[in-house]
């Protein structure tokens, strides 16, 4: 789960999201939709064919001390391809590996860290992505829980990618020359899954070629996806005690771009995705799959989809990819 939140206090707080819009409660303005929003286009080509790495990398990680409009502190943990035998614990400022690497947003849930995630993150970067989690200041760990703040985090992100993107042509640092800063992902988890669909609806980030939803509903930032197609993994449990599972599906099937689901009969809020085991081996393994494919325009990848997201009964994937 999301750290020392309860199931019933985040529930709590999930649905007063879905409430704001009639509630007469003051909250802090949240980021505008652009105006003349594009409706979402047909599916078309956005990441060149090509292979992702086969073989695994070793992990760094390296922190970014940011703030967006100098009021919204947004500490970023980034997690990467680095140099060495691939195993172990990331190593903290490690050399990158060479090459050209995709970039990962992820949006952490209500209470929680990147850090909670690094057990899915480090297997991505160890797949060839570069993971770059901004720590958001009023629904991450140590902030005052203003759920309602959901609302500003798709421009928090926006931000964020705009500054990590940037490393690319930095002088002097270490992921200078590192990022395929053309390759771009959003991922994350519960209200961070609120804050991903939020990028392709009202808060459409057009550099976005794929997402990753988590437990995530279209609470607060709705369902109209918007912008050039983008494919989407949704990935929910279908005994989720905070965002029912009906409630991701709605949004799941609002999206006009090549999708898939992965449902987990028995999974609950999250689980999976903070503690090693079997059912957290399906949902990396399907994840790393699915940003092969998008972000590298592997079309092996894709063909694994379907093996990796049944292996050993845990899950089921509708998929129309």
């Amino acid at each position: 789960m999301l750290r020392s939140r309860t199931p019933a206090l985040v529930a709590a707080a999930l649905l007063t999201v879905g409430l704001a819009g009639c509630s007469a409660q003051t909250a802090p303005a949240p980021r505008t939709a652009p105006t003349g929003l594009p409706t979402a286009t047909t599916p078309a080509p956005r990441v060149p064919a090509g292979h992702a790495p086969t073989d695994p990398f070793a992990v760094g990680v390296r922190q970014l001390k940011l703030n967006r409009g100098g009021d919204r502190a947004l500490p970023v943990t980034v997690w990467y391809p680095a140099e060495g035998a691939a195993g172990g614990a990331a190593k903290r400022s490690a050399p990158a590996a060479d090459g050209r690497f995709p970039v990962v947003m992820f949006s952490h849930g209500l209470g929680a860290r990147p850090e909670d995630y690094q057990l899915l993150l480090t297997r991505w970067a160890a797949a060839g992505f570069v993971v770059a989690a901004p720590r958001f200041p009023h629904t991450g760990a140590g902030g005052d829980g203003n759920v309602l703040d959901v609302l500003n985090q798709p421009a928090d992100v926006s931000y964020a990618l705009t500054r990590v993107l940037a490393l690319d042509a930095k002088a002097g640092d270490p992921l200078r020359g590192r990022l395929a800063t053309d390759r771009v992902a959003a991922a994350g988890h519960s209200a961070g899954g609120v804050t991903t669909i939020g990028l392709f609806t009202a808060g459409r980030d057009e550099r976005l070629d794929a997402g990753v939803v988590f437990a995530g509903t279209g609470l607060g930032v709705g369902t109209a996806f918007a912008g050039a197609a983008a494919p989407q993994l949704f990935v929910h449990g279908e005994a989720d005690e905070v965002v029912a599972y009906a409630a991701g599906k709605a949004v799941y099937d609002a999206v006009p771009w090549p999708k898939a689901m992965l449902s987990l009969p028995k999974g609950d809020h999250g689980r999976a995705l903070l503690s090693d085991g079997k059912a957290l081996r399906v949902v990396s393994d399907t994840t790393v799959e699915f940003l092969r494919w998008t972000l590298y325009g592997d079309a092996a990848a894709k063909d694994r989809l379907p093996t990796d997201a049944t292996r050993g009964n845990l899950a089921t994937l509708d998929d129309h990819l």
